[in-house]
């Protein structure tokens, strides 16, 4: 029998590894589908009179059976589950009734309160499935599986009974606005009891944390006051002993001149469980937000990110600054603010034209971000004259103009 308006479903999770379900369609409502039936492990066989090449390469892959041609009765013999997402709405009628002959719960796409299962809005979360049902009303139930989820990520909601991690989390906080955290690297942040935080790692993420948290600020000021790494490390080292859950929040990402692996080795060196969260690099990310492609088709095939924390003569410099001046591609400096007339000159002393476009960005991705634009020949002044200061993205090459045009396309589409 088909469910009646206002009808309950009973909300099941079904084990599908090994067993056969089958798909009449092949259309988009199909391929929406045929992700999550595959990550189940169900054995996945789609009937359709067209695919879309998202379905036709799931079948190259070898992890769906594939079979263009009219649905006819028969199809769904030893089938578990079926799904009707064809786009006419006899043939998903008819496929309906075959399963319910054959005792197979099917769901209908074009018309949930047709079939005799739905498919609730769902998410994975920790290990654990959210689903929710709102009688075939998919906008309804996306809706509140969205809000479950981001109630969990902001600790809002809580998994009490999961255990609690151990240890240590090395977590990237992105390049600055709190939104571009992980799911992941926020969800720990709400389970620590100590957060040893960069001044580079988003600030509103602090607030966020609960009054008995322990927060200790690492204090990595760019040409300032610094705490050495060998403290950070004890610090850490001592409060994971302590059987406390240590979050080590970094701006952008960890291993990318984060100084995160040293603090891996410290930490396996003691014994102490450790977890790498990778984070969003600003080295791409801020460029991004100021309309700045590393790369573009035509333009460049190459980018490369290099740390300006040394002077180019510096002995300890492990940078082949001739070499980058020879490339065609973007660079992208990290920390060089202070030594950008140093950098501008020696990659122009290399052989790099002195009107290459450059582009500052500070503040990347936060409500003070500003661009400031030049030539390798200028833009250390222009610079000064700005009063630019970290922490900024330096972006070299000609993708550094290409700015200045996505704003124009933007304002005439505006007029």
């Amino acid at each position: 029998m088909q469910a009646r308006d206002g009808e309950s479903h009973y909300l099941v999770g079904l084990d599908l590894a090994g067993r056969k379900v089958v798909v009449v369609g092949g259309g988009s409502v199909a391929a929406r589908r045929l992700g999550l039936l595959v990550d189940s492990g169900a054995a996945v066989h789609v009937v359709a009179r067209e695919a879309t090449p998202a379905v036709e390469a799931l079948a190259t892959a070898g992890r769906i059976t594939l079979e263009v041609r009219d649905y006819r009765r028969g199809d769904l013999d030893g089938a578990w589950y079926a799904i009707a997402c064809t786009d006419e709405p006899e043939t998903n009628a008819t496929v309906v009734a075959e399963a319910e002959a054959h005792r197979v719960f099917c769901v209908r796409a074009d018309s949930a309160r047709k079939g005799t299962a739905v498919t609730p809005a769902s998410a994975e979360w920790d290990g654990m499935s959210v689903g929710v049902l709102a009688g075939g009303d998919h906008r309804r139930s996306a809706a509140v599986r969205t809000g479950i989820v981001d109630a969990l990520q902001s600790g809002t909601v809580t998994d009490t009974p999961h255990q609690r991690p151990t240890g240590v989390a090395l977590v990237g906080g992105g390049p600055g606005d709190a939104d571009l955290v992980t799911v992941r690297g926020r969800r720990l942040l709400g389970q620590a009891d100590v957060v040893v935080a960069d001044r580079l790692a988003p600030a509103s993420l602090l607030a966020e944390l609960g009054p008995e948290v322990e927060v200790i600020d690492a204090a990595k000021i760019p040409y300032g006051r610094a705490m050495a790494q060998d403290a950070i490390n004890d610090v850490l080292i001592d409060r994971a002993r302590a059987g406390r859950f240590v979050v080590r929040l970094k701006g952008g990402d960890p291993y990318v001149f984060g100084r995160g692996f040293e603090e891996v080795e410290a930490l396996a060196a003691a014994g102490i469980p450790v977890t790498v969260v990778p984070g969003i690099t600003s080295a791409i990310s801020v460029p991004s937000a100021a309309d700045i492609p590393v790369t573009h088709r035509g333009v460049t095939h190459e980018f490369v990110v290099v740390s300006g924390h040394l002077a180019p003569d510096h002995p300890d410099s492990l940078v082949d600054w001739d070499a980058l001046a020879r490339l065609r591609g973007t660079i992208v400096l990290l920390m060089a603010v202070e030594r950008l007339g140093l950098f501008a000159d020696v990659l122009v002393a290399g052989g790099r034209a002195p009107g290459t476009p450059v582009a500052i960005v500070q503040d990347g991705t936060l409500r003070t971000q500003r661009t400031v634009r030049g030539t390798l020949a200028d833009i250390a002044q222009r610079a000064i004259a700005e009063d630019v200061r970290p922490p900024a993205i330096v972006v070299i090459g000609d993708v550094a103009a290409l700015a200045g045009r996505a704003e124009s396309t933007r304002t005439a589409q505006e007029r």
